[in-house]
């Protein structure tokens, strides 16, 4: 039997809660304490699934010393689970950290078991219909520099390029897009508020899909997954 400490990492739905699956459900009822991004938003989760575990928070501004504390507890045989508000951890996702720190800290004598689940890209790649065995996801673009670099790129690339944006950004991004790539042939596909009650997809070229949320300013709401396609010249 093995003698490694283990560390899971647990996918959660992406909005509609019955996206989890059975061992998830079995791992976070299991482990010692699960490290989540905000204790309320799991909570609710645990709770839908009468799952009674000790919540301790780890996000983007975990302190060192807390970070050292985790590194502790399994060096001393403390069972982690980590999970996100929703989807994969890990995945555009500030939870990287901690796998970081425990593969520098304990080598391969650290198991890092993932549990796979939902993720947004995934789940808006595979209803695009875009044809490509290879994609680039670049999760969430920075707000100033590099921006225009990125769109650069992707109208440059083979590849299916894949983003999230806020709904504070998506019409300000689209109306760029629309400025400086109104010729190009390519077709974006956006989904919104995936698997939640309000869940919306919307396909065409630049000028349609800038036009349809310029001109529904009361769909301009969720997180929105931008899926680009490749140049089909």
């Amino acid at each position: 039997m093995s003698n490694k400490r283990k560390f899971y990492i647990v996918s959660t739905p992406i909005g509609n809660l019955e996206d989890i699956t059975y061992r998830a459900i079995r791992i976070l009822s299991e482990v010692d304490i699960i490290l989540c991004e905000d204790t309320r938003v799991t909570g609710k989760l645990l709770s839908n699934y009468n799952i009674s575990a000790k919540l301790e928070s780890y996000n983007a501004h975990a302190s060192q010393h807390k970070e050292n504390k985790i590194i502790d507890n399994v060096k001393s045989g403390v069972v982690y689970a980590l999970v996100s508000d929703a989807g994969t951890p890990t995945i555009s996702d500030p939870g990287v950290k901690i796998i970081q720190s425990l593969y520098k800290e304990l080598g391969n004598d650290i198991d890092i078991v993932s549990i796979p689940g939902a993720t947004a890209l995934i789940t808006a790649l595979s209803s695009s219909g875009f044809i490509g065995n290879q994609f680039t996801f670049y999760g969430f673009l920075p707000h100033k520099k590099g921006r225009n670099k990125i769109f650069k790129e992707i109208f440059n690339s083979d590849r299916i390029s894949i983003f999230y944006e806020s709904p504070h950004r998506i019409i300000k991004t689209l109306k760029y897009l629309c400025d400086n790539y109104h010729d190009s042939n390519r077709n974006i596909y956006i989904a919104r508020e995936l698997t939640k009650l309000y869940e919306e997809k919307v396909i065409g070229n630049i000028d349609y899909i800038f036009n349809y949320f310029d001109n529904n300013k009361d769909k301009v709401r969720g997180e929105f997954v931008v899926v680009i396609d490749k140049n089909n010249k």
